[in-house]
């Protein structure tokens, strides 16, 4: 587990920091006005000039959050990849796929797949229906054949799957 330290910053906020395994300190200002900053500093640096700090608004940092916890939830997902004979993959849906903004029951059926989860900020959404409505930044995970996981995939992406017709 990683130590993580806290200090009361009066007139400021509060400071969580860590130090990485290979000695880099990483470190979080949570200001009271709801900004943030990220800092970081190589290992080995204790000067303050050789930490490189980003200041995040309070979207910024809700978004910067969604991604580190979205990124557990898919590398937990990732570990089902290794069942034999379960083909599982998952996509990221961008801000101008197809699919934004449309329901599950839209997207092209593959024969034997299955979209299993849809997974939204740090939250899964087991077996999702046909009015399930996507937006960007879900993931989808589906199970099936490998090529057809990729068709329903692409036709989410940009409307199209090699069996659509013209």
């Amino acid at each position: 587990m990683v130590d993580v330290r806290r200090v009361t910053l009066p007139g400021v906020g509060v400071l969580h920091s860590f130090e990485t395994a290979d000695g880099a300190e990483v470190a979080v200002v949570a200001h009271r006005t709801g900004s943030s900053d990220l800092v970081s500093r190589p290992a080995g640096a204790r000067d303050d000039d050789d930490a490189v700090t980003v200041r995040l608004d309070e979207e910024e940092a809700h978004t910067l959050a969604e991604l580190l916890g979205g990124t557990r939830i898919v590398e937990s997902i990732a570990e089902l990849d290794e069942l034999p004979g379960v083909p599982i993959d998952w996509m990221t849906v961008d801000e101008g796929d197809a699919i934004v903004g449309r329901s599950l029951d839209e997207v092209p059926a593959a024969s034997g797949v299955a979209i299993v989860a849809i997974v939204r900020d740090d939250h899964a959404h087991p077996s999702p229906g046909a009015e399930f409505v996507v937006q960007p930044g879900d993931t989808v995970v589906a199970v099936g054949p490998t090529e057809q996981i990729a068709e329903v995939f692409r036709a989410m992406n940009d409307g199209t799957s090699r069996g659509a017709e013209a």
